[in-house]
């Protein structure tokens, strides 16, 4: 297993909604999740960005933390410009040194399964790299300038610049035809009166458990993040009769980065053509309600935030009394912010009738 040492920066007047620290346990279930094994972390507090991301003293303890760990790997909880990633990697010498997107993309790829959800994960890779190719082609630059500055390396930057170009163009254009089928699909159920409801929500809040339990889909339900990255749909019957489609989607996460969201954009979209959105919550993590802002968050960006919108507060078979007591002000709290909620439970099947009912309620009323 690769051993590697977490690295987060704070930046003063920083808005981040989960705290440095949250930020670095979350970003340890996803290096665990692309099979690293996290051997230490740390957290600087800076007044402002730095070239090298961190403080120029810290690359010197996060190296020796590194050799106490044997550590060969360091990921750093944001995006690193291209600057500051090959800046912090000359500073770490032969250690590997990635970042939350890269890390993302990497579980993205081992979790995709259809040709939709490769395509995607092939796309925002594509688009991650382009910026940073001059970065791998260090070992042909030269000192200095004039004599022997030119030549292979600028060469085969400009080479591999058009092709990875080349790539995204192609990606792009099967995207957009996967696009073009989905709408086909879209048109079908409008004439046919189906009405779609979506699932959203953060990783591993329990969607796809969900949709098992609701339609016994046989989706992949575990409890990692990102379990599942491509798009299933199923048919509900309800006792009423009045039968609607289920849509599990991508889940969410914090600092999700623009070139993913794009990425995805094909498989989000079933987010605006769907009547309502089930927003399934994990009640019992401890920031249930930091992570539903995430959702919001996105979701507005999105051009969603009005959608009819349902809250699952889901895993409430893992709260206890005491639990319960310390999690009333967070359920307060999102019922105040959200509305319409429904304790659920996925896996036990508590609550599930009621939320049923809510949602054959609020599509009779957006349907009306």
């Amino acid at each position: 297993m690769e051993r590697a040492v977490l690295v987060a920066v704070s930046i003063r007047g920083d808005d981040s909604t989960l705290s440095p620290d949250e930020s670095l346990e979350e970003l340890g279930e996803l290096a665990r999740s692309a099979g690293a094994r996290v051997a230490g972390s740390l957290v600087q507090r800076l007044p402002r960005a730095t070239h090298t991301y961190v403080g120029k003293g810290k690359i010197n303890e996060i190296m020796r933390l590194c050799e106490e760990r044997r550590a060969t790997t360091v990921i750093c909880d944001d995006e690193l410009t291209p600057t500051q990633q090959r800046n912090l990697e000359n500073g770490l010498e032969d250690i590997k040194v990635i970042d939350r997107t890269a890390l993302i993309l990497d579980v993205f790829a081992r979790r995709a399964q259809t040709k939709e959800g490769r395509l995607q994960v092939d796309l925002a890779q594509n688009e991650y790299l382009l910026p940073r190719l001059a970065g791998q082609w260090s070992h042909l630059e030269r000192l200095g300038g004039g004599i022997g500055t030119r030549g292979p390396g600028e060469t085969q930057i400009e080479t591999d610049r058009r092709l990875v170009r080349n790539r995204i163009t192609k990606l792009r254009k099967d995207l957009d035809d996967v696009r073009r089928h989905r709408g086909l699909y879209q048109a079908r159920r409008q004439e046919n009166m189906i009405s779609v409801v979506s699932l959203v929500g953060y990783t591993n809040s329990g969607k796809s458990t969900l949709l098992n339990r609701l339609t016994g889909a046989g989706v992949i339900a575990e409890s990692r993040m990102f379990s599942t990255l491509d798009p299933v749909t199923r048919k509900v019957v309800p006792e009423s009769g009045r039968e609607f489609l289920l849509t599990d989607t991508v889940g969410l996460i914090q600092k999700l980065p623009p070139p993913v969201v794009a990425a995805f954009r094909a498989t989000l979209e079933e987010l605006s053509e769907s009547a309502l959105m089930v927003h399934v919550v994990d009640v019992a993590h401890a920031n249930a309600a930091e992570q539903a802002q995430v959702v919001d968050r996105t979701l507005s960006d999105l051009g969603l935030a009005d959608k009819p919108r349902i809250l699952a507060l889901n895993k409430s078979d893992l709260l206890e009394t005491d639990a319960e007591v310390e999690l009333g002000g967070t359920v307060s709290r999102l019922l105040t912010e959200q509305g319409n909620a429904v304790m659920v439970s996925a896996l036990s099947g508590r609550g599930l009738g009621d939320l049923l009912e809510a949602i054959e309620a609020k599509l009779e009323a957006t349907t009306a």
